[in-house]
């Protein structure tokens, strides 16, 4: 029987016999060499030995012990140093052991490209190398669009692409419901145009009474010289102005702040951060990090400062709802990166605490619904996520159906689903009128034109993700609709049926991202999707149903311009009924009492 050498053992003695005192970051590793846990120290030989007590460790650490098969160390100059490491380590490793923070997207920003003769404004995300202004970051692209919502409303700033704007002939839809000036044929000049801009520069840079001024002034200017219209359009613009500071301002605050509010319950955090800008909210965003077992909310929330700011821009201030650890080297850390002072408070009064105190009631709220979620559903959107490449959970899901038969009765269908599942008072059916009947594409092009057209009148919430049951035709409908609409923020996917048209077999086409997805039939995305497609597919159908059912219940003679009830009731008495009516001639409807010689021609061409 062959020998085996023995297993060889963490000498700990000898480790710590030589580890020196300097500041730098340790690695603890498990018998395969995987990182399970990454630290950093002001003084190595005092943080290092502290893991190695008989008594007094937490559980989370003796559970990590347990694991441990050797410690790696690098040693730094400062502790500042060790802090930069630290993240950089937990970002490339991930150790199981450690407060992960997986939302590491970009955060988007608000672009103005300002050297434009006619600039625009459009969300950006990413290197800022555009020549331009960038005002932000804001907390997630839902804030970005909500603010470009209001400045296209106010102020009606161009938002399209440059390549539809240099190929216009004539405005668009935007221009029609009052949201663009249509600079793209000139019907307005360069100098009103760049007023516009410049007042959107000044409602992003937070300066609002010095924006007000200038719009009473003009609105006074333009009173005096009686164009009440132009007045009138200022008076609307202070007055948009005034309800989003209503909305907006956060009272006391001038500069620029995060509130921070961390909860752990459950074997689950929540991180909830709101952004103020210039004395704006501009929102918030709520985080789940993973943490191991039995963390608090001081080590989730140090853990989620250092990661975070580290790879995002940070304000002056944070306000925090409980001390830190290593708090005033952290803020030190914070402010070298951003080239100025940071302060972290957690004492806080009067106003600011208050605004402190709802960001735990938001974060509480936030990790409640978290935990009492349906697991099945929450699985089910995260997948979708993953397989869509979504920056976050969709937040609402819309998708279209035709239906029709033989080009009879033609009903396309809408229906809604957002994290709670269906939400049927959205619902929406379109009778299709005016196309050749049986064009599936032109039933799809007039129902997603009236949707959305009538959704950015109305102001109301866009989908994240927009189904269309159909393929790369139909799915180029969608999206040359959503294009004139100036819509961009959509993802558009196409659902069709396989190759033997099975439940399980359905391709994805997504134009956007260039792809084209065969999930696997047991995936849970494709099977959220099979349930929004079936339910678009089950309410079109009911839909045309009943219009095919309403239309074999209505006379033709109803359909005939200059036949009325009274005409109706005379031909069926004469002729004995319908089908008599259909046989008759022209001469023969002539003698009808009332019938024209040119209404008899008229009814004869109705029924042949």
């Amino acid at each position: 029987m062959a020998e085996h050498p023995e297993e060889k053992q963490f000498d700990t003695t000898s480790f710590l016999r030589t580890l020196t005192t300097r500041p730098g970051v340790y690695r603890m590793l498990d018998a395969a060499g995987e990182v399970l846990y990454v630290g950093k120290a002001r003084n190595l030989k005092n943080r290092v030995s502290s893991y190695f007590r008989n008594t007094g460790l937490p559980p989370k650490t003796r559970v990590l012990m347990r694991h441990m098969a050797s410690v790696e160390v690098t040693v730094t100059n400062t502790e500042a140093e060790a802090l930069i490491l630290e993240n950089n380590l937990i970002k490339s490793h991930r150790p199981r052991y450690n407060v992960l923070l997986r939302d590491d997207k970009s955060y988007p920003f608000i672009y103005l490209s300002s050297e434009d003769e006619y600039p625009r404004l459009a969300l950006h995300r990413g290197a800022r190398r555009a020549p331009g202004r960038y005002f932000g970051p804001y907390p997630n692209a839902g804030a970005v669009r909500e603010s470009l919502r209001l400045l296209q409303k106010m102020f009606r700033v161009r938002q399209c692409e440059d390549s539809f704007f240099a190929n216009r002939s004539r405005p668009c839809l935007q221009y029609q419901i009052r949201r663009c000036t249509a600079p793209c044929v000139g019907l307005i000049s360069a100098a009103d145009y760049a007023a516009d801009v410049h007042h959107t520069v000044l409602f992003l840079e937070g300066r609002s009474s010095r924006l007000n001024e200038e719009l009473e002034a003009r609105m006074e200017a333009a009173a005096e010289r009686l164009e009440y219209e132009q007045a009138a359009l200022y008076r609307d613009q202070i007055a948009s102005l005034r309800r989003v500071q209503e909305r907006q301002y956060v009272s006391g605050e001038s500069g620029d702040l995060d509130i921070l509010a961390a909860v752990v319950n459950g074997g689950v955090a929540c991180v909830q951060v709101f952004f103020v800008r210039r004395g704006v909210n501009l929102g918030n965003k709520i985080f789940f990090p993973r943490i191991p077992a039995h963390s608090s909310v001081q080590e989730v929330l140090s853990a989620f400062v250092a990661q975070y700011y580290l790879a995002h821009p940070v304000p002056r201030r944070l306000l925090v709802n409980c001390e830190l650890e290593e708090q005033d080297m952290l803020a030190q850390v914070l402010g070298e990166r951003a080239g100025h002072r940071v302060a972290i408070v957690h004492r806080v009064r009067g106003e600011r605490a208050r605004w402190l105190q709802m960001g735990v009631a938001n974060a509480e709220q936030a990790l409640a619904a978290r935990l009492g979620s349906q697991a099945g559903t929450h699985r089910r959107l995260e997948q979708l996520r993953e397989v869509l490449q979504l920056d976050e959970l969709p937040r609402r899901i819309e998708c279209f159906d035709i239906s029709h038969t033989q080009g009879e009765g033609t009903v396309a269908s809408c229906v809604v689903f957002d994290r709670d599942g269906a939400r049927k008072s959205d619902y929406r059916r379109f009778g299709i009128d005016g196309i050749e009947p049986g064009d599936d594409y032109a039933a799809m092009e007039q129902a997603l034109t009236r949707r959305y057209t009538r959704l950015r009148k109305e102001e109301r919430s866009l989908p994240d993700v927009l189904f269309i049951d159909g393929g790369k035709g139909q799915v180029g409908v969608a999206e040359r609709v959503l294009e004139e609409l100036q819509i961009d923020e959509i993802l558009v996917v196409g659902v069709s049926k396989g190759p033997e048209r099975k439940a399980g077999m359905e391709i994805l086409h997504i134009p956007a991202q260039g792809r084209q997805l065969d999930l696997d039939p047991g995936s849970p995305a494709l099977h959220l999707i099979q349930q929004v497609r079936d339910e678009a597919h089950r309410f079109a159908i009911a839909g045309h149903r009943n219009r095919r059912a309403r239309a074999r219940k209505v006379s033709p003679l109803e359909a005939i311009p200059g036949v009325g009830p009274r005409r109706r009731q005379q031909l069926l008495k004469r002729f004995g009924g319908l089908q008599e009516v259909a046989r008759a001639g022209v001469e023969d409807l002539c003698q009808v009492q009332g019938i024209s010689r040119t209404l008899a021609q008229q009814i004869y061409d109705a029924f042949h």
